[in-house]
C-alpha cells in the first residue's frame, strides 16, 4: 500500500511538473514568436508595446497590430485543432482521427468557398457560423457513409470515408473557385495561415474556443472510459451516446471556427493527441488540456518558421505542419494496419 501511494504521488508530481514546463514553454514561445520575424524586435520593445502601447511608434504598431494578433491566433487555433483531434480519437477509438483527415476541415472549407462566391461581403461572425455548418454536414455525411456498409463503422472505414468526402469537397471547392475566379482570394485558406488574423477576429474566436475546450475537459472522465470500451463505460453509468454526440459537436465547433479564420490546416489534431498521451497517460482529463498546450506551441512555432525561413516572404503554415504530420500519419497508419 505504501509503495502504491508512493508511485501515485510521484506520478502526480510528474504531471504537475509537465504542465508547469509546457505552460512556461507556451509563454516563452509567444515572446519568441512576437519578437522574431522579418524584423527582429527586442523583448523590451515587446513588453512596452503590450503594456504601454504608443500608436505613434512604428515598431510598436508592428507588434500590437500585426504580430500579437497572429501569434495569439496561432496559439488558440492550434489548441482548437489539437483538442478536436483528441476528442475524435477518444470517442471513435480511432488513432487516425483528425479534423483534416476525416474531412471535417474540407466541409468547413467548402462552405467558406460558397460564401466567397455568393456573399463576398459576409461578416466574420456569419462566416464562422457557416463554416461550422459545413463542418457539421461533412461530419454527418462521413458517419453515414462509414456506417452504411456491412460490419458497421470501424476506425479504418471512418478514415477511408473521411478521405473520400474530403477529396470530393476539395474538388468542388476548387471548381467553384476557378469558375468564380476566387483562386487568389482563397489561396490563403487553402494553404493555411494566420497572417490575416486581427483583433476583431480574436474577440469572437477566443471565447468560443476557450468555452468549448473547457466543456471538453469536463467530459474527460467519460471520454476516457469510452476510449477503454463502450461496455465498460455503460456499466459504470456513462451515457455513451450522449457523450459521443457532445464530443463530436465540440470537435466540429473547434474545427469549423478555426478553418473560418486560418484555413484548412491538417495533422495538428493527429500528431498532438498522440504526444500528449505519451506524456500524461490515457486519462482524457489530462490529455485534452495537454493537447491544447502542445497544439498552441506547435502552431506558433510553425508560424514562426514560416516567417523566418525566407524573409520577407512567408511559407504557408500548412506546409510546415504537413512536414511533421505526413510522416507521423504514415507511421500511425502502418501501425494500425498491423493491429487490424
Amino acid at each position: 500500500m505504501y509503495q502504491k501511494t508512493k508511485i501515485t504521488s510521484f506520478h502526480n508530481l510528474w504531471i504537475i511538473l509537465l504542465f508547469i514546463f509546457f505552460i512556461t514553454g507556451l509563454f516563452g514561445t509567444i515572446v519568441a514568436a512576437v519578437s522574431f520575424g522579418a524584423k527582429d524586435i527586442t523583448f523590451h520593445s515587446v513588453w512596452t508595446a503590450i503594456f504601454s502601447y504608443d500608436s505613434s511608434l512604428t515598431e510598436q504598431q508592428i507588434i500590437f497590430e500585426l504580430r500579437l494578433p497572429r501569434v495569439i491566433g496561432a496559439a488558440i487555433v492550434g489548441a482548437a485543432f489539437a483538442v478536436a483531434g483528441a476528442l475524435m480519437q477518444g470517442v471513435t477509438r480511432n488513432p487516425l482521427a483528425d479534423a483534416g483527415i476525416l474531412g471535417i476541415n474540407a466541409g468547413a472549407m467548402f462552405i467558406v468557398t460558397l460564401c466567397f462566391a455568393f456573399f463576398p461581403s459576409i461578416t466574420y461572425s456569419l462566416l464562422m457560423i457557416n463554416s461550422f455548418i459545413g463542418a457539421a454536414l461533412s461530419t454527418l455525411l462521413i458517419f453515414i457513409m462509414g456506417a452504411s456498409v456491412p460490419g458497421g463503422l470501424t476506425p479504418m472505414r471512418l478514415t477511408v470515408s473521411g478521405a473520400v468526402i474530403a477529396a470530393l469537397l476539395h474538388s468542388l471547392s476548387a471548381g467553384i473557385a476557378i469558375y468564380y475566379d476566387l483562386s487568389q482570394d482563397l489561396a490563403f485558406w487553402y494553404a493555411g495561415g494566420v497572417a490575416g488574423v486581427k483583433w476583431e477576429h480574436l474577440k469572437v474566436l477566443v471565447p468560443v474556443i476557450l468555452i468549448t475546450i473547457s466543456l471538453a475537459i469536463s467530459m474527460g472522465r467519460s471520454i476516457s472510459l469510452i476510449s477503454i470500451g463502450e461496455e465498460t463505460a455503460i456499466n459504470l453509468g456513462i451515457k455513451v451516446n450522449r457523450i459521443k454526440l457532445f464530443s463530436i459537436i465540440a470537435a466540429v465547433i473547434l474545427a469549423g471556427v478555426s478553418v473560418s479564420t486560418v484555413g484548412s490546416i491538417g495533422f495538428v489534431g493527429l500528431v498532438i493527441p498522440h504526444i500528449a498521451r505519451k506524456l500524461v497517460g490515457s486519462d482524457y482529463r489530462l490529455i485534452i488540456p495537454m493537447s491544447a498546450l502542445l497544439g498552441a506551441i506547435l502552431l506558433m512555432l510553425a508560424d514562426l518558421g514560416a516567417r523566418t525561413v525566407n524573409p520577407p516572404r512567408e511559407l504557408a503554415i500548412g506546409i510546415i505542419v504537413a512536414a511533421v504530420g505526413v510522416p507521423f500519419f504514415l507511421y500511425t497508419a502502418r501501425k494500425v494496419g498491423r493491429d487490424i
